[in-house]
């Protein structure tokens, strides 16, 4: 398995990344997790195959700036029609589901996948942090034709993403 390092840090401390680094451009690579409200439930690539798909990774829900960023991406999803959007973490589905009742107050339209089981997506895409075995913070968009046409791996774990490039990536597919 290929580590990447000086990549990633926590408050100025380096982390190392396990996988290949995704590039825009390649085929979007496929993967399994599973839904917060049905365990399982399985998620792939062809899950949403013909749609423009925005992955929001993040570590853990429970953390303000994961919060934040899910909060955003559902605020977005309400307003992007034919876009699938997933925020994906190895938040036990159970508890993903409580943060969409609690902090989204029952109302999802972001899907909430975890990879706790089987770590498919944190490998597949090159985003899982070795010392914690949790995912890092990361945005992949992915165009109907399963081709990733924006990447953005956050260098510090404890940073949002450019939500606004995200949103202009997926524009342009629309």
């Amino acid at each position: 398995m290929k580590e990447r390092t000086g990549k990633l840090t926590i408050k100025g401390s380096p982390l190392t990344l396990l996988g290949e680094e995704i590039k825009v451009g390649q085929k979007a690579p496929d993967f399994t997790a599973r839904t917060a409200f049905s365990p399982d439930t399985k998620v792939t690539l062809d899950s949403s195959k013909g749609k423009i798909r925005i992955f929001s990774v993040s570590p853990s829900l429970d953390t303000s700036v994961c919060e934040t960023q899910a909060i955003r991406f559902n605020q977005e999803a309400a307003k992007l029609n034919d876009v699938e959007i997933y925020h994906i973490t190895v938040d036990l589905p159970p508890a993903q589901a409580r943060f969409c009742t609690n902090q989204l107050e029952g109302s999802a339209k972001v899907k909430m996948v975890s990879d706790y089981a089987e770590k498919s997506f944190g490998m597949n895409y090159g985003i899982i942090i070795k010392e914690w075995q949790v995912l890092s913070r990361g945005i992949f968009v992915i165009g109907k034709d399963d081709v990733v046409k924006y990447v953005e791996y956050l260098p510090e774990v404890a940073q949002l993403p450019n939500f606004d490039k995200a949103l202009e990536a997926v524009k342009s597919l629309m």
